[in-house]
């Protein structure tokens, strides 16, 4: 059986007596073990991809997706549950975290949590996890009791489960249905996973949400769509989206935007078609609140 190696323990050779260089050294070596994330993480796309159409499927069937994680992990994770519902308007079930140490975690360290795995239990309970579900355990060691119980946890529901990791053969990879395996190497400081194996996560959780959104036409072509217009920035990002899209002019945007009741989707749909708001809403829902599905194809989205 293949030995579990935790990488980002090891110690870096490219980094050995980084404490004795002048300052621009070391940010050139870190800069230059950054530049190595990129290539990991696209190595693991065809597994990234697997996790983005699992995900797809639990949230068609009326599931969800809940990711665990502690530390450093954990933060990243609660981070993308976050703006999912801001940049597309996402139901905030949807795309859920929970993490180590609960809201306090969020901006203090809290000793020990990680170590918690009674606590990972009762922080899913109140989900009531099911088999439409999916839980992402998030770990650059693949061994944190913490996460690794919330898998264990989450198999006894019979959901379904993946874990996102920086280490090879790892317990979670064991555990979970599907694993998505970012070889991000040692640390330039030994041990310090919130460096290559946070940046790695950040990356893969960014291509996974806004994937799974894409899939589930949360976007129209690559606009923000379902942008919610709550403030003053997001009121001009619509506007100018609309612009483009149909290619009006500023103050017929606006019109477009006040009419809509400040919804994109409707928007569009009237400014294409020459319909009310009640006809709008009424082809958005016949068509599962999928524009492309509306519209076809509008706009080149080329300048």
């Amino acid at each position: 059986m293949a030995e579990h190696v935790i990488t980002t323990e090891r110690r870096n050779p490219r980094s050995v007596d980084i404490d004795l260089f002048p300052t621009e050294r070391i940010l050139k070596i870190i800069n230059g073990e950054d530049a190595l994330v990129a290539g990991a993480v696209a190595a693991a796309i065809p597994d990234i991809a697997k996790l983005v159409d699992l995900a797809v499927q639990c949230i068609h069937a009326g599931g969800r997706i809940i990711y665990a994680g502690a530390g450093t992990s954990g933060r990243i994770a609660a981070l993308d549950a976050a703006e999912c519902p801001s940049t597309f308007s996402a139901p905030p079930e949807w795309v859920q975290a929970v993490i180590a140490g609960g809201v306090k975690s969020l901006t203090q360290a809290i000793e020990g949590a990680e170590d918690d795995r009674e606590k990972a239990e009762t922080d899913l309970k109140p989900k009531k996890l099911t088999p439409n579900d999916l839980l992402i355990g998030i770990a650059a060691s693949g061994s944190t009791p913490y996460t690794l119980a919330a898998l264990e946890f989450a198999k006894t529901r019979s959901t379904k489960t993946a874990a996102i990791v920086c280490a090879e053969n790892t317990p979670m990879s064991k555990t979970a249905d599907l694993t998505v395996y970012a070889a991000v190497g040692a640390e330039v400081i030994s041990g310090s996973s919130r460096m290559k194996a946070g940046t790695a996560q950040k990356l893969i959780l960014n291509m996974l949400s806004t994937s799974i959104m894409i899939r589930l036409g949360m976007t129209y072509s690559n606009w923000m769509i379902n942008v919610s217009m709550t403030n003053q920035k997001l009121r001009e990002r619509g506007k100018q989206i609309l612009q483009e899209i149909l290619g009006v002019k500023p103050d017929d945007a606006k019109r477009l935007v006040k009419a809509s009741g400040a919804n994109l989707k409707l928007a569009v749909i009237m400014g294409a078609n020459g319909c009310d708001r009640r006809e709008a809403e009424k082809l958005l829902a016949e068509s599962n609140g999928n524009l492309r599905n509306v519209l076809g194809h509008l706009g080149s989205g080329r300048e």
